[in-house]
């Protein structure tokens, strides 16, 4: 599987995450679809341990097969991990990253994933999500516009998130304010860290 977006929005989000990231540690990837990123940030950063998850097999099955061209046993074999699911793997990350997740998914998506990353990030570690959102005072540009109008159309439980009810959410799960990254093509990098 190979999606444009992935090769579009790598290095954009690469030179963001070098400022975001610990020195060591695992990071866990929410939603990795093809794992094209995983295997892009695993070769970048060899002194981290990157574990790319999706509730997808077939999914799961790309994110395999991309890991095969990546040195050693990094990025990890993929978890089967769906982020609604009550209880996730024992792992300890240092980091998560969330890459086009939040606005793809029903609003109990990011419930999961901040209930699961405030139990399982110790303080100062980040949150990283990556999209386009709502902000107040701001009209959506006409493509996340459009976006936003696809993805309702095809699921009225998806769609463009407000960026200050996902900060509510994050706080109510121990995390801090967020820092906001203005990306390429109407995205944002949005680095959460518990607190």
């Amino acid at each position: 599987m190979r999606a444009p977006a992935a090769a579009r929005n790598r290095d954009p989000i690469l030179a963001v995450l070098r400022n975001v990231l610990p020195q060591s540690g695992l990071v866990l990837e929410i939603a990795s679809g093809s794992g094209e990123h995983a295997l892009h940030f695993a070769q970048a950063f060899p002194n981290l341990v990157f574990q790319p998850s999706d509730p997808s097999p077939e999914a799961c099955a790309s994110i395999a097969a991309w890991s095969v061209q990546a040195p050693g046993d990094r990025p990890l074999p993929p978890l089967l991990q769906d982020v609604t699911a009550q209880d996730w793997p024992p792992l300890a990350p240092a980091a998560i990253l969330c890459i086009n997740m939040i606005h793809i998914a029903p609003w109990n998506a990011a419930e999961g994933l901040f209930r699961h990353a405030g139990r399982l990030l110790p303080p100062g570690a980040p949150l990283y999500l990556y999209g386009p959102f709502r902000r107040p005072g701001r009209p959506l540009e006409p493509g996340n516009q459009a976006f936003d109008d696809s993805l309702r159309s095809r699921d009225p439980r998806w769609g463009l998130r407000d960026l200050d009810a996902v900060a509510i959410l994050a706080e109510a799960h121990g995390f801090g304010s967020p820092e906001i990254v203005e990306m390429p093509a109407d995205n944002l990098s949005v680095i959460f860290r518990k607190a």
